[in-house]
């Protein structure tokens, strides 16, 4: 009985101690959680050497009741630069030429490595704000706000979703920082993303734009076959120097 009674009690010492170390551990800042998630982004494209897949849009317009389909075969250099190269096209022609392939070729130019760093998720560009920690897809998610900077075309408004295990961003939704053009009265967007083995790759994109001529209009993007171009490492990285370096930015 006496055994019992110890043992019992170093059993309840040892949760006060944990639930102690726990509280003693704060929750972190929506600017370490950002600086976190781009050190491992950073470390994972290293690992990665760039990446291929397949990808599909379909923009349909409800007033002019037009379809327009493509299919993309994407390329990411080591650089993080894309490079894209269309299969197929079918539909609404004028949509294919005028904003399908320009969404192809602005991306292309925003992920240059000269211009990249105008438009990635980073304090320089936005203002963060941490929210709460939410479940997403059965894992559990830091829900931060976004706040761009500056009025620019490539930044957005919104809230970002970055997976607390691997710091990784698992979703994107909000609308731009600038408005497109004169023509655009809204445009909404939600991006998804998904693990696979080591890596996170964009799952899918919605997005809705209302005109003034032309009224609403979807663009949905089913991204497909992504892999990265190298293997995946047998030896672990060590996140913890270039997190360091990141966060001390």
């Amino acid at each position: 009985m006496r055994v019992h009674l110890i043992l019992s009690s170093m059993l309840i010492l040892a949760t006060a101690f944990l639930r102690v170390l726990h509280a003693e551990q704060p929750a972190p800042t929506a600017d370490e959680v950002v600086a976190t998630m781009f050190a491992r982004d950073s470390v994972r494209e290293l690992a990665s050497g760039g990446y291929i897949g397949n990808r599909e849009y379909v923009l349909e317009n409800h007033k002019f009741r037009k379809r327009a389909q493509m299919q993309v075969r994407v390329t990411c250099d080591q650089t993080g630069t894309k490079h894209f190269d269309v299969l197929s096209e079918d539909g609404w022609k004028s949509a294919s030429k005028h904003v399908l392939r320009q969404m192809l070729v602005s991306e292309s130019d925003s992920s240059r490595p000269d211009t990249r760093p105008r438009n990635r998720i980073t304090s320089d560009n936005y203002t963060f704000r941490m929210v709460e920690t939410s479940v997403l897809d059965g894992r559990t998610a830091y829900l931060i706000e976004a706040i761009p900077n500056r009025e620019d075309k490539s930044l957005f408004r919104g809230r970002i979703w970055v997976d607390t295990e691997d710091f990784a961003l698992a979703r994107v939704e909000g609308e731009p920082a600038k408005n497109p053009s004169f023509w655009t009265r809204k445009v909404h967007f939600v991006q998804q993303y998904h693990k696979d083995g080591a890596f996170w790759f964009p799952m899918q994109t919605t997005s809705v734009t209302d005109a003034h001529f032309f009224g609403t209009t979807d663009v949905n993007i089913r991204y497909f076959d992504y892999m990265p171009v190298a293997d995946t490492p047998t030896i672990a990285p060590d996140y913890s120097m270039m997190e360091a370096h990141h966060a001390n930015r």
